[in-house]
């Protein structure tokens, strides 16, 4: 699976995480740090299970919570169209 910003989306770190800006409809999605550093993950081509083993090292998470939230981020960002997803 490869993981791409769609276009005009831009990310910005910020304090509290990232900020997804999508210029063609000028709305802005927030990231907390775990979802930011997933994604950040994700773009740089890092598997979703192996995203998941990340999340858990950095959080009190279990490997199914952690596959289930990463999943879920990308089914999120997919369907507001702030990424797209090859497989």
């Amino acid at each position: 699976m490869k993981l791409t910003l769609a276009r005009d989306v831009t990310l910005t770190v910020v304090d509290s995480g990232a900020v997804l800006l999508d210029g063609r409809r000028g709305r802005y999605w927030q990231l907390n740090h775990s979802g930011a550093g997933v994604l950040r993950q994700l773009l740089d081509g890092t598997a979703p299970d192996a995203a998941a083993a990340g999340l858990c090292a950095a959080a009190p998470v279990s490997d199914d919570q952690a596959r289930q939230d990463v999943q879920a981020l990308i089914d999120a960002l997919s369907a507001a169209k702030l990424v797209e997803v090859a497989s």
